[in-house]
């Protein structure tokens, strides 16, 4: 079933469009500071009802100490964002393969 062009997704596509987008969130931290330097790092993206499809996404950081002038809110913002984008880039792509 399509309706506003985003087809009715499935189990598995819903795992992975969830799984994708805690990928981004992670390799965007990590690619910001060294593992090294993360105490914490807890990302969990979740998916609530079929049509609508509601996704959360929140992402938890603890830099070390050594990190104490980092700004950690901005990286977790950035993060989620960047999560979010992948959601809506996958989706995208299901809405076409959709019309074929």
């Amino acid at each position: 079933m399509v309706k506003n062009g985003i087809p009715e997704l499935t189990l598995d596509q819903v795992e992975d469009l969830l799984r994708r987008a805690e990928e981004t969130a992670r390799e965007y931290v990590l690619s910001q500071v060294p593992a090294t330097r993360i105490a914490d790092l807890e990302v969990v993206v979740d998916a609530e009802g079929i049509k609508p499809l509601t996704v959360n996404v929140d992402v938890e950081i603890v830099l070390s100490p050594l990190m104490k002038d980092f700004n950690v809110e901005k990286l977790t913002k950035e993060a989620t964002k960047r999560a979010f984008i992948c959601i809506e880039e996958n989706l995208g792509e299901l809405e076409c393969k959709s019309k074929k």
